[in-house]
């Protein structure tokens, strides 16, 4: 598949739009690193923090240059009470903090966060670079919640042996349109919102199944990622949970996510890039069991969320005037 150059000018459904974070578009590499922090004082560092990363493109540049050939990306996402901090009169119209969901003993929490930092390309140690790089810069106005460092694993699989992102869009178009913001909130075009969660796998308890047993739970062959026939495929299959469809169109995120681990714990790191964070909630209430169908997916019985935060990723333009 030819991978999607980053400078490429993007549309979204022949709307011209904003220029997004580079992050956002581009097919992923194997490596990457997921950031989330806290800003400690958000009324008296806010605006120093807003500035440094307001910097991120340049510094992403500066970095990037030592190995243009490891196609280094990068975009930053801002949480609603840093926002508000920063830019109280003006607004994404669908910013707000993730709240938690849970049914049935299964939950996603809400941990919270301020700032998001997602770094991509294909060398894990220039994601790091530019990651120490931010850090000195922010010093201690800022703490880190969590910090994670992905990467590609055999074919494109998740640790459970299944090929991730399948329903993923793939072309620069396709792409564009379920992330990027366009005339429904044109002050904020070509932001995106991003959904974040880090998933612990319990892959002893799933390594005990059969193969078959996996592709019920997962409604995917295991070898080829090929879906299972519907008269097959359970209602409670994961990807029967994650897929909507509403007025003949499959509602769609662009997931950018990847797994992760040591070999004490391991799992996956999903990050969710929509152009309305309705879609990931109404994807992961079906997921916990809380859409109100007494359903559930049956894969959140072999993996748990850990963390759990909204952020708003602001086009350049914006970024800049938030700087």
């Amino acid at each position: 598949m030819r991978r999607l150059s980053r400078r490429a000018v993007l549309h979204t459904k022949g709307t011209d739009v904003s220029q997004p974070q580079s992050v956002i578009i581009p097919l992923p590499n194997p490596a990457a690193l997921y950031q989330v922090l806290r800003v400690g004082n958000r009324a008296a560092n806010g605006r120093a923090v807003a500035r440094i990363a307001a910097g991120l493109p340049a510094l992403t540049a500066e970095v990037g240059a030592i190995d243009p050939g490891a196609e280094l990306v990068s975009a930053v996402g801002i949480g609603a009470e840093l926002w508000d901090a920063i830019s109280p009169n003006k607004r994404p119209r669908l910013l707000r903090p993730f709240k938690a969901i849970s049914a049935g003993g299964r939950s996603a929490p809400a941990t919270g966060g301020d700032l998001f930092f997602h770094i991509v390309s294909r060398r894990g140690d220039l994601n790091f670079e530019l990651a120490m790089r931010l850090r000195r810069q922010l010093g201690a106005m800022v703490e880190v919640m969590d910090e994670v460092h992905g990467f590609a694993y055999l074919d494109s699989r998740d640790l459970t042996g299944f090929i991730d992102g399948t329903e993923n869009p793939h072309n620069a178009e396709d792409r564009s349109a379920a992330a990027l913001i366009g005339r429904e909130d044109p002050s904020f075009a070509g932001g995106s919102y991003v959904l974040t969660q880090r998933y612990v796998h319990d892959l002893d308890k799933w390594r005990a199944l059969s193969d078959r047993e996996q592709e019920s739970i997962i409604g995917r062959r295991k070898a080829d990622s090929e879906e299972l026939a519907e008269d097959v495929k359970p209602p409670t299959a994961h990807i029967a949970r994650v897929v909507i469809v509403e007025n003949g169109e499959e509602l769609q995120i662009v997931r950018n996510s990847a797994p992760y681990g040591t070999t004490s714990e391991m799992g996956l790191f999903f990050a969710a890039y929509c152009k309305t964070p309705e879609i990931p909630e109404r994807m992961l209430s079906r997921m916990i069991g809380a859409s109100g169908d007494g359903l559930h997916d049956r894969l959140m019985e072999f993996t748990c969320a850990v963390t759990g935060a909204s952020f708003f990723v602001p086009s350049l333009d914006t970024l800049r005037e938030l700087g």
